[in-house]
């Protein structure tokens, strides 16, 4: 009978105790649900009122109250936004790769991956510059090009690639010409090959076909001048760098264009005397 009691009471207790804890936990749940509201709230009008510091530091802290909940993942890419707009782009992209590395699986990585290629761009200065960031920009765009090919940011991301490209188009030529001016004519070369051979849809590749064939015809490689030259004349026959090669292997050429030039003018003056009003 007493063991009967007993185990009657122990049972009453424990019933009584989960209760509490219970009502506990839900309590402590709220709460905290609670706080990481308002910690992203805080977040989200610091950033409005340009304190983008203060609001990095209250996303961060919503990601540690709350590692598990949806609120952490953004949270986290809120915090790397913030450093980005005020141009903190180490801190952007810092926080942007432990973003990878703790949620590899989330929802926003393209969104991050995106991110991550801008911050890296809008470090580009010009193409005398050291291209660390250019060539890293360039590689997220095109990992996100490749695995996200559907989303908003691969079209932005493919634009900027075509502006990169033309930076990096710019940097070989101004490597070759600083070469040329030095007459180190195989690292000349070898840039201005670059640009044909790897940026031949940029701007700048008329201008380094014509530099490879005043270089081989300055050489005395004739033959190799040439197709250069007639590579420049199929595509680009009526650029300025076309007839600037063609000068080279025509003596008379210049000639020619320079009689062209004084013939028409002689025609305007004819022109201008026969319509005037003295006539």
């Amino acid at each position: 009978m007493t063991k009967s009691f007993l185990l009657f009471f122990v049972l009453i207790l424990f019933v009584s105790c989960s209760k509490d804890v219970e009502k506990k936990s839900v309590i402590e749940q709220k709460s905290l649900d609670l706080q990481i509201r308002e910690a992203y709230s805080e977040g989200l009008d610091a950033l409005e009122q340009g304190d983008v510091l203060f609001a990095a530091r209250k996303f961060n802290e919503v990601e540690i109250l709350y590692p598990q909940s949806d609120f952490a993942p953004k949270s986290s890419l809120m915090a790397a936004y913030s450093y980005y707009i005020q141009d903190y782009y180490e801190d952007c992209i810092m926080e942007l790769d432990r973003f990878l590395k703790i949620y590899p699986k989330n929802k926003n990585l393209d969104y991050a991956y995106y991110m991550l290629g801008v911050a890296y761009y809008e470090q580009i200065v010009d193409e005398k510059k050291d291209t660390f960031s250019i060539l890293k920009a360039k590689d997220y765009f095109e990992y996100l090009i490749k695995n996200y090919p559907n989303t908003e940011y691969a079209f932005d991301a493919a634009f900027k690639i075509e502006l990169i490209e033309d930076i990096l188009a710019a940097k070989e030529l101004y490597v070759g010409r600083y070469y040329v001016d030095r007459k180190k004519w195989i690292p000349a070369i070898n840039r201005f090959k670059n640009v044909v051979n790897d940026y031949d849809t940029t701007i700048y590749v008329e201008e380094a076909l014509y530099r490879l064939v005043e270089i081989y015809y300055l050489l005395g490689l004739k033959e190799e001048s040439k197709k250069y030259a007639a590579l420049l004349g199929y595509n680009y026959q009526s650029s300025q760098w076309y007839e600037n090669s063609f000068a080279l292997f025509d003596e008379s050429y210049e000639k020619i264009k320079r009689n062209e030039k004084n013939s028409k003018n002689n025609l305007r003056k004819k022109i201008k005397t026969l319509f005037s009003i003295d006539e």
